[in-house]
């Protein structure tokens, strides 16, 4: 099948790539009855439009929090080209390097809380939660600590969908046909405010600290490598832990030697208003991805302390043997420079905070709507927890969350993404007040109407 560029723009057009797209791509997180294509071709700041020149409100910056900076910036289309002109591609495997990464890798070390200097390059954040995994069961091995391979996760944690990453996920779905998971992994529960009754009629965050101290006893602390979670829970509809939940979390850790892993991927460069959400309770490890580049080009970076750096590369015998033929792309990372000054000089993490004000306002008036179980605004990140039953909180069953979906886009050209029973928004950071009151607008329509 041909399309003719003539008719960009047109139904015509759009029904033609449909067609294309339904007949060859397989897409992440396909579902076959959802057999319609939302096929986006240009964007500018925080719209985007598709096939058929239709304009939306893109409420998660390119479909899942990457987009920081916004769409269609020149800035960045130039900086890509003159690296590629200049140096399109040249590994970092063993001795060789390139000068963006090398530029880019200083950088985040400036950014980076302090000891944390060291930094490997990925193409994303699955890569990350790979790379970052495999760092911290050979710290312990270079140590002497043979034993320490487990690994702790959360239920309803996300760190990608790779075998590894899928392992340390709170996610069963994504495990479902592919033959045993990654071993040593134990999963406790997730700092889940509005499920009060998860913890027993105790402070959520004793009985969580409680909980992972009976799983690290009773798995045995010196066989355990890391514990790994999000600071703010993305992928499980925007979880927001208690404030002392991560300090005390990492207390207990740090009396086992047991390695933090902080999976910034989507909080990382600026969604909660800081470059880096978990810098306040001292990760060992971080992974980040998305707003590093703004989508502009994959890539990731793993940060971790000097001391894990060091031990890494300190095996003359037995060299660092990981890594991606993309491991600091020139031209990645050429772009990420750039996107950081962006950042830094629009002071996008402030813009961020008013994000958060603008929707925590404008969502206020759905709060007591009987379908609305909670509202969690943290920064550019908005969870609302939908019920089909208010009496006994069943949750919003997928069907009724799609048609939510399908009723944003269709009705209002809001783009937004159902998480289970969470309707979720993550816009671009350079958000507008107007645009962020018509998602507003939009949503308490849509869920008044479907009450």
């Amino acid at each position: 099948m041909t399309i003719a560029s003539e008719a960009r723009g047109s139904a015509e057009y759009a029904a033609a790539l449909q067609a294309l797209d339904r007949k060859h791509l397989i897409h992440p997180h396909q579902n076959p009855t959802r057999t319609e294509r939302n096929i986006f071709v240009r964007g500018k700041g925080s719209v985007v439009w598709d096939a058929a020149d239709v304009p939306f409100i893109d409420g998660m910056a390119g479909g899942n929090w990457v987009v920081a900076v916004g769409h269609g910036r020149a800035e960045l289309a130039e900086a890509a080209a003159a690296q590629a002109e200049k140096l399109e591609y040249f590994s970092l495997w063993r001795e060789y390097s390139n000068e963006p990464a090398i530029r880019l890798g200083a950088r985040l070390a400036e950014l980076a809380p302090a000891g944390m200097t060291k930094i490997h390059f990925t193409s994303g954040g699955s890569d990350g939660t790979e790379a970052a995994l495999k760092i911290a069961r050979r710290y312990h091995f270079e140590r002497g600590d043979t034993e320490r391979t487990w690994i702790i996760g959360r239920q309803f944690g996300y760190h990608g969908t790779t075998l590894a990453g899928g392992s340390v996920s709170g996610m069963d779905d994504m495990h479902f046909g592919a033959g045993p998971t990654m071993p040593h992994v134990a999963k406790v529960s997730p700092p889940m405010l509005s499920h009060p009754e998860m913890f027993g009629g105790q402070d959520p965050t004793d009985f969580l600290v409680q909980e992972l101290e009976t799983e690290i006893l009773r798995i045995g602390p010196e066989k355990i490598a890391a514990m790994i979670g999000e600071p703010v829970m993305g992928g499980g509809g925007v979880i927001v832990a208690p404030e002392d939940y991560w300090p005390r979390i990492r207390t207990l850790l740090s009396k086992y030697g047991i390695l933090l892993i902080a999976d910034e991927v989507i909080t990382g460069f600026g969604r909660t208003g800081d470059w880096f959400a978990s810098a306040h309770y001292s990760p060992d490890i971080i992974v980040t991805a998305k707003g590093i580049s703004s989508g502009y080009a994959p890539l990731g970076a793993v940060l971790m302390r000097d001391e894990i750096g060091e031990v890494m590369v300190g095996n003359p015998e037995k060299f660092f043997f990981h890594g991606l033929t993309y491991s600091g792309h020139p031209v990645a990372c050429a772009l990420a420079l750039v996107n950081l000054d962006i950042i830094e000089r629009e002071n996008i993490l402030g813009q961020a905070k008013k994000i958060e004000s603008w929707f925590t306002e404008g969502l206020d008036g759905i709060r007591d709507l009987p379908n609305v179980h909670d509202v969690r605004v943290h920064g550019a990140m908005v969870g609302i927890e939908l019920t089909a039953d208010p009496d006994t909180g069943e949750p919003m069953p997928f069907d009724r969350m799609v048609a939510i979906i399908d009723d944003l886009r269709g009705k209002h050209r809001v783009l937004a993404r159902d998480y289970g029973p969470t309707l979720v928004v993550g816009p671009p950071l350079v958000l507008e007040e107007e645009q962020a009151a018509e998602i507003s607008a939009a949503i308490t329509d849509v869920l008044r109407t479907r009450s």
